[in-house]
């Protein structure tokens, strides 16, 4: 028998969430897909930015034009200043959009109601304007505590974390460098997390070459954080 510890996070977008406080062996704290599959996910953060525009169009223009699959994680604060943005990266088949906080808080030093505003919001923001049920969730700074997991199973969501970090806001990195990184961190079923809000230095050089040269040349395919998840030996 397992023991649950619940507390409620107050009344949060009309609704009062509960939190079932599990063990550490019942978290679901996904930072990689299935070694057996040869695959891995291009994820892409959009945080907030304080000028604009804040959303790197070329970058998509890549991914469009060579039809690469990817997975957009969207803050609240984002996609109230992004609407055409958003609407352009939800119409497209082969991309996924999840979440990743609404301003961008610490969660770990926040109580649960304060959380619960975090993570729901966009979640509420996208199902209302857009009509999108987020799935996926990727905590600010990848910082979470067992509040942070309890909201994330309440509100049905996905905590994505990551295989490697490419770095790419850093601008003492070079394109080479973040490559380098990359390349020998890289395996089948990685989660790389990149940057598409402009802050990335060179987050479109990386990509091309990630895409073009260095996926196929490990025989990986690009797909989404859903479909690297459901994969076991083929992607097709």
């Amino acid at each position: 028998m397992r023991f649950v510890f619940l507390a409620c996070a107050g009344i949060i977008l009309g609704l009062s969430v509960c939190l079932d406080f599990a063990s550490a062996e019942e978290r679901r704290i996904i930072t990689a897909g299935p070694r057996a599959c040869p695959a891995v996910a291009l994820t892409y953060d959009l945080c907030p930015v304080r000028d604009r525009p804040g959303f790197d169009a070329e970058l998509v223009e890549l991914l469009t034009s060579n039809r690469t699959p990817a997975t957009f994680f969207m803050s609240g604060k984002w996609i109230k200043g992004h609407d055409p943005a958003v609407r352009q990266l939800l119409a497209v088949p082969y991309f996924e959009v999840g979440t990743h906080g609404n301003v961008h808080l610490h969660l770990s030093l926040h109580e649960a109601e304060s959380q619960a505003r975090e993570i729901s919001g966009p979640v509420t923001m996208l199902k209302a304007t857009y009509g999108h049920q987020a799935k996926l969730f990727r905590p600010p700074y990848g910082e979470f505590n067992d509040a942070t997991m309890a909201l994330v199973k309440s509100l049905g969501l996905e905590l994505i974390l990551w295989t490697i970090k490419s770095g790419d806001p850093d601008p003492s990195l070079s394109a080479e460098m973040i490559l380098t990184r990359l390349k020998r961190q890289l395996r089948p079923g990685s989660i790389i997390v990149l940057h598409a809000n402009g802050k990335g230095r060179h987050t479109r050089e990386v990509t091309r070459e990630l895409i073009t040269t260095v996926l196929p040349d490990k025989g990986l395919k690009p797909v989404t954080v859903s479909d690297l998840l459901s994969c076991h030996q083929s992607i097709h």
